[in-house]
């Protein structure tokens, strides 16, 4: 169930991965080229319905996630995972994101089939690698309803470009940064370097794995 969303067509897929505040993750991937679409929305709750304040409640057990629709010629969903788990967000966070906390934050990612389920391999392999400098705390869920955001929450980073949150945390934060590595580095020790702000992440159509991933 896609709420509020196009179908997929025979050129597409989509993805849904939670990170934190949904404006920067639609932000990141939004900017990612082969990324038809990225719906800000809820997903992975309880409830048979979810709005803001209910997900905000933290008793629906929604999470803030965003719908990526892709079109898989142009960018795998290996080459979106790479995004996700090291520009994206932080993913050894536990039920939390940089300021926001509580499970409505959490990093989770939703398989929809047997190809994407294999992000479970990718999690393994990225811990064993040691690339990131703690214990990946992703849940990795089967994909069942997608609930999009209001519309004030929708392409909030381009609305709001200079809103304090997004450049605190988005900006300098995520994926608005010439290296993945470094991103994370430069969100942890909380550095800022302005001419690395609002650059745009365009992946090429070969495949530029992160070194320890076997593409599935």
């Amino acid at each position: 169930m896609l709420a509020g969303l196009p179908p997929e067509t025979l050129q597409s897929e989509t993805a849904v991965f939670a990170g934190g505040c949904f404006w920067g993750v639609q932000a990141v991937f939004q900017h990612t080229r082969g990324v038809l679409q990225a719906v800000a929305g809820y997903a992975g709750g309880e409830a048979g319905q979810a709005n803001y304040q209910m997900v905000s409640s933290g008793i629906t057990r929604h999470a803030e996630v965003v719908s990526i629709r892709f079109d898989p010629r142009q960018i795998s969903y290996a080459q979106l995972l790479q995004i996700f788990f090291s520009v994206a967000h932080d993913p050894t966070q536990l039920d939390r994101q940089h300021p926001d906390v509580g499970p409505q934050y959490r990093s989770a990612a939703f398989y929809k089939g047997a190809a994407q389920q294999q992000l479970e391999r990718y999690i393994t392999q990225l811990d064993a690698a040691g690339f990131l400098p703690g214990k990946i705390v992703t849940q990795v869920s089967p994909f069942t309803a997608f609930y999009a955001a209001e519309a004030e929450h929708q392409n909030y980073h381009v609305r709001n470009p200079t809103a304090p949150y997004i450049v605190e945390y988005d900006l300098l934060c995520r994926g608005f940064k010439k290296d993945h590595v470094v991103a994370m580095r430069a969100c942890q020790s909380k550095l800022s370097d302005a001419n690395w702000r609002r650059k745009t992440i365009a992946m090429p159509h070969a495949s530029s794995q992160h070194p320890f991933f076997t593409e599935f």
